[in-house]
């Protein structure tokens, strides 16, 4: 095979973004070249399978191979209960789903989603799940970001 049809056969990650929260899960997703997040819905938890099964949907509709999930770390770097129920959440995800798990320090980035959604001219209020999947996003984006390039993502 030559460099040319090998930067074609794999154009780069398919991911998924995960926002675990207690009542929300935001997730978000990325195009094929691993470029850009942008979000992509919120799941209302009510219970582990009912996620799992909206999960397993946008995987195998978006091909993801991985779920890059925000930790909730505290100020101090460390984590807390919140960050080990994340992990334990993300455990049984990654089982059910069959995907390798990344974390990334989520530190702030409901904040940061906030703002962006305030600076747009939106409500936070209004609709908490928009929150979630800005979040998600930016969780991702932070991944792709961070992620060395390979001449298989067809970008160098």
């Amino acid at each position: 095979m030559n460099r040319s049809s090998t930067l074609h056969a794999n154009p780069g990650i398919a991911a998924l973004g995960l926002d675990i929260g207690r009542k929300r899960i935001g997730v978000a997703g990325c195009d094929r070249l691993g470029l850009m997040a942008s979000g992509l819905t919120t799941i209302y938890r009510q219970s582990f399978n009912q996620v799992v099964a909206e999960l397993a949907e946008l995987v195998q509709e978006r091909q993801a191979e991985v779920l890059v999930i925000g930790l909730p770390l505290t100020v101090a770097g460390e984590e807390g209960a919140q960050a080990k129920q994340v992990r334990r959440m993300a455990t049984g995800l990654s089982k059910a789903l069959n995907l390798p798990v990344v974390y990334i320090d989520e530190r702030f980035t409901s904040l940061e989603a906030e703002e962006l959604i305030r600076n747009q001219g939106g409500s936070v209020q209004a609709d908490k799940g928009l929150v979630d999947r800005k979040a998600a996003a930016l969780i991702l984006q932070r991944w792709l970001d961070e992620r060395p390039r390979t001449e298989q993502d067809g970008i160098f």
